[in-house]
């Protein structure tokens, strides 16, 4: 029995003993191993590892993922125009060297955003003093926030950590510029907004002269082109007219004579005053050609 409890009781001690020598480290952290106290390894792959019992080495973890400092704060920054904004930003960042991480900041996450914090405030204030609030506001705003990234991750290298990216979420105004910057804001859109108005209109004038310009001149060429057609036209006529009427000219009286009765008795309301033995009568007194008596 004492000799089984015995057993039992080196079974348990090398069981705890080989519990404190295997450790675990997962994918989305970095394990420090330390021995009395100093750094000796820096395991960043996942899986199962060995070190020796406390005190003789001890492991501590990191995260190694990307990391979200949200701002709690609105800071307040002068503008190149003079003008107080309010900022609301966030900042992403992770850890790249663990041992310099550790050494920086003792591995305190609270002490590395501290330093991250007032490194942006930095950036911030020296960006934004060389802007306007338009250019804050939407027109250079990508560019801002990159050189504000770059300056916060050169100052942070040294303890270990990469600056991802920084946004702004909001920017605003304090309530006593607030609505003069809105005033002035509509003012310069209302005159950005004539001018286009104007440009337009002036546009629109050229354009519609110009169109003007090209009917007159088609019309006229038109006018031109038919007038010769129909020049070319009757001088034909006339000339078959001719020739048929120098073949028949009785004929041809004839035919002038009916275009002369049909156009003076158009309509049955017509009075014509005329001697009956006028020229003008002359077909209406022969029979089937003949010529009849006057």
């Amino acid at each position: 029995m004492n000799r089984l409890l015995s057993t039992l009781v080196v079974l348990a001690v090398a069981g705890v003993l080989l519990r404190s020598c295997l450790f675990v480290v997962d994918q989305r952290q970095f394990a420090v191993k330390y021995a009395l106290g100093e750094i000796r390894e820096v395991i960043d792959e996942a899986g199962l590892y060995f070190k020796l019992p406390v005190p003789f080495q001890n492991v501590e973890y990191h995260d190694k993922r990307i990391l979200t400092i949200d701002n709690p704060d609105i800071d307040r920054f002068v503008t190149a125009e003079k003008l107080n904004i309010l900022l609301d930003s966030y900042v992403k960042w992770r850890i790249v060297d663990p041992r310099e991480y550790i050494r920086s900041v003792q591995g305190s996450q609270r002490v590395a955003v501290d330093r991250i914090l007032r490194s942006l405030r930095d950036g911030l204030q020296n960006e934004v003093a060389r802007l306007t609030v338009a250019d804050v506001i939407s027109l250079q705003r990508d560019r801002l926030m990159e050189r504000v990234r770059a300056k916060v991750n050169d100052d942070n290298r040294t303890i270990g950590v990469e600056i991802i990216d920084v946004r702004l979420k909001r920017v605003d105004f304090e309530p006593n510029v607030q609505e003069g910057v809105f005033t002035r804001m509509q003012s310069e859109r209302k005159r950005v907004a004539n001018e286009r108005r104007a440009t337009g209109a002036a546009e629109s004038e050229r354009v519609r002269a110009d169109a003007e310009r090209q009917r007159e001149i088609i019309l006229a060429e038109a006018y031109r082109d038919a007038q010769g057609i129909k020049g070319d036209g009757d001088a034909q006529a006339a000339a078959i007219y001719a020739q048929a009427f120098g073949r028949d000219p009785e004929f041809a009286a004839f035919y002038r004579s009916l275009g002369a009765y049909q156009s003076s008795f158009r309509n049955r309301s017509d009075v014509l005053v005329i001697d009956p033995s006028a020229e003008f009568f002359r077909f209406f007194k022969e029979s089937a050609g003949q010529p009849g008596s006057r």
